[in-house]
């Protein structure tokens, strides 16, 4: 799913918009014992109530794709009767009205969820009148190709609210407040089937993930029976072994921070052309990127070898994940630069008075802590 589908269900969750039906709902302590559990019309809700899930489930559609909402595809044997996207079909085409469906979805999720903590388990089932599209991506409301059914799940930890003082407004004084159970924003979530190219799309999943690099593996193996992709950290430091490995002793800086230039570079192209999928780079491109940095063909020689070894044999990294689009940093033990990524040919290296040195230009302004201060001749 790119952006433009993810915020169209995102529309969704308005009370004057929603296609949402049904909600169901799975409370578990810390001990892994389920509290209770319910299922709702969801409509049927006090407006107020259905306003504070709707921010649930916008959350649960949060974040950067790649990142925190992660597209997978189910294996192919999982489809068959008794795979995971097989269970997940009879979920969804039972609209959560199925008791004996959803027991055996929030028992597999208690056995495989690893949290420290109370939580709860929430399933909505929805069905979105696609509207149709004019050449010029205007909506025709009137106009629909097809109906999208779904299920979103969200887990949001549940926590004792913080005590305190609070005013009751009856006796007119302050007094020791209540402490209650507080349901927070999701942590985890998905969305079945994905809404891709504006359509069902059975064979794929939408992720999702507060915490990039708390991806939940046994869950999403287990529960989902899909495969991980490396993490957003993962691909990072993935990226920065294949540069080391690839470079050895010779790692120069210029090379390097080349590198981040070019990528800069692409990522701003692929901005410009206002392509809607994330910018991915597979072995082949990285390859290409490292030869036109500068790095010398001798050292390419085995850069398949050490990047499927490193990263996998196919992977592909995200562009946005491999390096900082924000920030261009230099560190040393007892010095960190931090320069405009645009302006990352600033910094230069030479050997001033037989040393090596790290070099930056400066011009008539110059602060130092927030002081205006004179650059010395």
């Amino acid at each position: 799913m790119i952006n433009s589908e993810i915020s169209e269900i995102k529309k969704q969750f308005k009370h004057e918009n929603t296609s949402i039906t049904k909600i169901s709902g799975c409370y578990v302590d810390g001990e892994k014992t389920i509290k209770t559990k319910f299922t709702e019309t969801f409509l049927g809700m006090p407006e107020e109530e259905t306003f504070k899930y709707f921010e649930i489930f916008k959350k649960t559609l949060s974040g950067r794709i790649g990142k925190n909402l992660i597209n997978m595809e189910f294996p192919l044997d999982s489809e068959f009767e008794g795979g995971t996207q097989h269970f997940f079909m009879q979920l969804r085409n039972s609209e959560l009205k199925d008791e004996s469906l959803l027991d055996e979805f929030y028992n597999k999720v208690i056995e495989y969820y690893d949290y420290t903590g109370n939580y709860l388990i929430l399933l909505v089932y929805a069905a979105y009148d696609v509207p149709g599209k004019t050449k010029d991506n205007i909506l025709m409301d009137d106009a629909s190709d097809e109906v999208y059914s779904y299920i979103l799940c969200s887990i949001c930890p549940v926590k004792l609210s913080k005590p305190g003082l609070s005013y009751n407004d009856e006796k007119n004084q302050f007094q020791k407040r209540i402490q209650d159970w507080v349901v927070n924003m999701p942590v985890n979530g998905f969305l079945f089937p994905a809404f891709n190219d504006r359509s069902t799309d059975i064979h794929s999943i939408l992720y999702y993930s507060k915490d990039s690099e708390e991806l939940h593996n046994d869950f999403v193996e287990q529960v989902l029976g899909c495969r991980l992709p490396l993490s957003a950290g993962g691909q990072k430091e993935s990226f920065q072994a294949i540069i080391q490995e690839t470079l050895g002793d010779e790692c120069e800086y210029e090379i390097v921070r080349d590198i981040h230039e070019k990528i800069n570079e692409i990522i701003e192209e692929h901005n410009q052309k206002e392509i809607p999928e994330p910018l991915t780079l597979d072995k082949m491109e990285v390859k290409n990127l490292f030869a036109e940095c500068g790095v010398e063909e001798e050292k390419l020689q085995d850069f398949d070898t050490k990047y499927e070894k490193i990263a996998g044999e196919n992977a592909t990294l995200l562009a946005t994940n491999v390096i900082n689009t924000r920030v261009f940093e230099v560190k040393t033990p007892d010095v960190i630069i931090k320069v405009n990524p645009e302006r990352a040919d600033l910094v230069e290296t030479k050997v001033v008075d037989g040393r090596n040195c790290l070099v930056i230009p400066i011009n008539d302004q110059v602060e130092v802590n927030g002081i205006v201060v004179k650059p010395s001749c």
